[in-house]
């Protein structure tokens, strides 16, 4: 890689890596993404492809006290930040894919059995699931909608929020970052 970025070569050596979950002890809040892409796994960091929302949405939301660019890689300084918040970030399914819409209904319902394995070990207050079509999918719950959800996940109250991707052109950083600041707030991260 050079200067942060990625050859076509390199991101597709990266089909199929897992990006391992970023997690601490005490986790109040636990962001779930669809699956990592190319570029998520090429940098082994969560939503590192530039242009991806997520990391201006958390600033916006007041979770951080800068964008962090995660491109190259999870700044260390940034990590620490987030853990000591109670802040961690997970996937439905954890196999990169050039594409979400990539992913089988089979991949994804497996994903959501071992999304609540996962949080009936890790215990936070709160899931929030960025992306309303995989939830579904994975769930088997086709009637759901944005915001938080009248039943829990393993315990967890459960929020399904929408995806930061550059693909859902309807959502701005302002918009993601208000709901991810209410998903915040419910978990006590940050006050309201």
């Amino acid at each position: 890689m050079a200067a942060g970025r990625f050859s076509k070569a390199e991101l597709l050596a990266h089909r199929g890596a897992v990006v391992d979950d970023l997690i601490g002890p005490g986790n109040k809040l636990l962001f779930v993404g669809i699956n990592p892409g190319l570029w998520t796994a090429a940098a082994h960091a969560h939503f590192a492809r530039p242009g991806n929302r997520f990391w201006p949405a958390l600033h916006a939301a007041g979770l951080t006290p800068t964008v962090v660019d995660a491109s190259a890689g999870m700044p260390e300084d940034a990590r620490r930040q987030l853990l000591a918040i109670g802040v961690g970030i997970s996937n439905i399914v954890p196999i990169a894919t050039a594409r979400a819409d990539e992913l089988t209904r089979p991949q994804l319902r497996e994903g959501g059995r071992r999304l609540a394995r996962r949080v009936e070990h890790i215990g936070p207050k709160v899931v929030a699931v960025l992306g309303l079509t995989a939830y579904r999918q994975a769930f088997d719950l086709p009637a759901t909608r944005v915001g938080r959800q009248p039943h829990d996940l393993a315990g967890a109250d459960l929020w399904v929020l929408p995806n930061p991707s550059g693909l859902n052109a309807h959502e701005t950083i302002g918009t993601l970052g208000r709901a991810y600041r209410e998903a915040a707030v419910a978990a006590g991260v940050i006050r309201g």
